[in-house]
Parts: C-alpha cells; sequence; structure tokens
C-alpha cells in the first residue's frame, strides 16, 4: 500500500513523519531518512492494531480552500 505522510523539522531538529489518513500515526528521527524509516513501521503497527479492534484502516481525507 502506498501512503501520503507530512514531513517536518521540529523546533529540537527532530524531524516528525505523520500519516494522515491514520489517526495517531506518527514517529519521528533524527534524519529525514530515519524518520521516513520509522513511519513505516508505525503505519505496519497501527494498520494492524485497526485490524484488531474492527477500525477501518484507514479515514478519509479531503483538500478545501480556506481565504487567508
Amino acid at each position: 500500500m502506498r501512503f501520503n505522510i507530512i514531513l517536518f523539522q521540529d523546533e529540537d531538529g527532530m524531524f516528525i513523519a505523520e500519516c494522515p489518513v491514520i489517526p495517531g500515526c506518527v514517529s519521528q528521527g533524527q534524519t529525514e531518512e530515519k524518520a521516513l524509516d520509522n513511519i513505516k513501521d508505525a503505519i505496519r503497527e497501527c494498520i494492524e492494531v485497526r485490524k484488531e479492534q474492527g477500525l477501518p484502516l484507514t479515514v478519509g481525507t479531503r483538500e478545501i480552500s480556506v481565504n487567508v
């Protein structure tokens, strides 16, 4: 399966990776590469837990426009 993720660097220099279609699926690493490796593991684990709990594997996302 393929997933879009969000990747950013926090104020402490850690790279944070989130998978927005899986609620609570977040990981981190000291480098972008490590954060990407870690989020792959987190996605696998989150999907397994969601299966065990009978939850949908992912949730829907939408793009909206906001005037700023």
